[in-house]
């Protein structure tokens, strides 16, 4: 099995690059069968983004410090592990965002796309889903659109619901909202189109992320799944993103 290995920068990361490369060797990506990362979540978010589109599956293993898109970190037996493990394919998400120059820009995303607010004041966020309007006006420190895999992530420390890989659900979720005071988000079909638009840009600026994608001062987002794109990762048996997005809900 031919490996392609990248690593993100930290220290214990590039010690494992030099031991794993001798091991196993290192091909160029074109000549991989697989490509094994080591690091983190956000190292693997970066590499997902590389091999989007690509007939290539990629292997993570947990450099990092959550690691809960990587597996284990263990260096044996690493050819025996590949030959197990079990792909789990992502689409991601679609940002389009329209500046308050009118300057359009697009950026994918696995994890989530979010708005927040960058000054001291609070968004105010017209929300819209698949063209009717569901919120006149939702003022808040920010807006999450989530995927199942990034359920888990931002999503969950902003009190929204984790979502099984399978469900065909994007959470939509508010960061602190003000008003209306009781909303908490909502669960969308997978074939949702989210339209934000932003209130009062010139006093309320408000930038939008797609996992390492910043666009600063947005006027309008839209968001939606694009199911013709896809990454494929792998996880060792019993230990896959399917599994530990179910077990992450049994965490106390």
């Amino acid at each position: 099995m031919k490996i392609h290995f990248v690593a993100s920068s930290t220290e214990t990361a590039q010690a494992a690059l030099d031991r794993l490369s001798h091991q196993y060797g290192n091909v160029q990506l074109h000549a991989a069968d697989v490509v094994v990362c080591l690091g983190g979540d956000g190292f693997m978010l970066e590499a997902l983004h590389k091999v989007l589109d690509r007939s290539i599956a990629i292997y993570g293993m947990n450099y990092g410090t959550v690691g809960f898109l990587m597996n284990g970190a263990e260096e044996a037996d690493l050819l025996q592990r590949l030959e197990n493990a079990q792909p789990s394919v992502l689409h991601p998400l679609q940002m389009t965002a329209t500046t308050v120059q009118g300057k359009v820009k697009t950026a994918l995303a696995f994890n989530d796309v979010f708005l927040f607010r960058q000054t001291r004041q609070t968004s105010r966020i017209r929300v819209e889903v698949d063209g009717r309007m569901r919120l006149e006006e939702l003022i808040c420190d920010g807006i999450i659109v989530s995927t199942p895999a990034g359920s888990t992530a931002y999503n969950l420390s902003a009190h929204g619901p984790i979502v099984p890989l399978s469900a065909n659900i994007l959470p939509l979720t508010p960061i602190s909202a003000f008003r209306p005071r009781r909303w908490r988000g909502a669960l969308l079909p997978s074939s949702a189109v989210v339209k934000l638009t932003l209130l009062d840009t010139e006093k309320r600026a408000t930038a939008a992320v797609a996992d390492f994608t910043e666009i600063r001062d947005v006027a309008e987002v839209v968001v939606r799944e694009d199911r013709s794109r896809q990454a494929t990762i792998l996880f060792d048996p019993d230990h896959g993103l399917s599994e530990r997005i179910i077990a992450e809900q049994f965490v106390s």
